[in-house]
């Protein structure tokens, strides 16, 4: 499985044709604690680049950007009624499972080096 990052700090772990999408370590430890996570319905589809739900923090509020396109195969239930798993582990508490329709996007997504680098300079202003 390989992930990608995307800017506003999505990932995509990336199964074959589906994606795992989430937010970062780097996205839930910025927020602060998870207190609501907005999620679309299976079989909606998702854009990259557009809002697909958001992330509620005691400190603020977050659209949540899809970095891939495709429909919505399986929402994590288990964020419904405890958000805060995703402070507990990011990557394992993925929000939304995608089925890929253009897997291409994927070129344009940063690996972990890149994103690494991203978040730093991000934090540096």
């Amino acid at each position: 499985m390989k992930t990608y990052y995307s800017p506003s700090h999505e990932y995509a772990r990336v199964d074959g044709n589906i994606a795992y999408i989430g937010i970062t370590d780097y996205a839930q430890h910025a927020l602060g604690n998870i207190v609501y996570v907005d999620m679309p319905e299976v079989d909606d589809d998702v854009t990259a680049g557009e809002d697909f739900g958001a992330v509620e923090s005691v400190k603020a509020a977050s659209d949540l950007i899809s970095p891939v396109s495709g429909a919505v195969v399986e929402i994590n239930e288990h964020l419904i009624d405890n958000p805060r798993l995703i402070n507990q582990d990011a990557v394992a508490n993925w929000i939304i499972k995608v089925e890929l329709t253009d897997p291409s996007e994927l070129d344009s997504l940063m690996d972990e080096e890149a994103y690494k680098a991203h978040c730093e300079a991000e934090g540096a202003h």
